[in-house]
């Protein structure tokens, strides 16, 4: 399923730019820029309400006054993905996972591959809380996200999220 990309927003974070999409009704889509360029560059600013909320949301989660977000969302996806990231949804602040037992949780223990591919593909990263998933040591090891690891670990560290050494 493609993403809608009716209205689209962009605003500052500490990670660098953050670009949020809309289709009217639920966010579809967010990106954390990478070498400064989000994908939708060339695109020009088109504001929601719902928008604006998801950019204050987002603002609170930096200055950790917000702890969850209250948004309405449409990942898309396939039914796998989706049950992946329905799991990974119920991960709190603070709360990590691991591959593994994401793959338990839906019934598929064996699936590590096929679960990381369905972070990785996660539309709405730190909405989606997909950086509270390490590797079972409890290693990172990889993000899509902005400038990758680098932008992991900022999310781990600004949730107190604890790594292996």
């Amino acid at each position: 399923m493609t993403q809608s990309l009716d209205y689209i927003v962009r605003t500052d974070s500490p990670l660098g730019r953050i670009e949020v999409t809309s289709d009217g009704t639920r966010l579809t889509s967010l990106a954390i820029a990478r070498a400064g360029v989000l994908p939708h560059d060339d695109r020009p600013d088109r504001s929601t309400a719902l928008l604006k909320l998801a950019c204050t949301q987002l603002d609170e989660y930096f200055a950790g006054s917000r702890r969850a977000f209250t948004l309405p969302v449409d990942y898309g996806g396939t039914p796998f993905q989706r049950s992946v990231w329905k799991r990974i949804a119920a991960l709190r602040w603070g709360e990590r996972s691991s591959y593994r037992e994401l793959g338990t949780a839906i019934g598929r223990p064996e699936a590590c591959r096929a679960i990381g591919g369905a972070v990785a593909a996660n539309p709405l990263p730190i909405i989606l809380g997909c950086h509270r998933v390490l590797s079972s040591s409890g290693r990172v090891t990889g993000y899509t996200g902005g400038e990758g690891i680098p932008t992991k670990l900022w999310l781990l560290q600004h949730e107190a999220i604890t790594l292996a050494a």
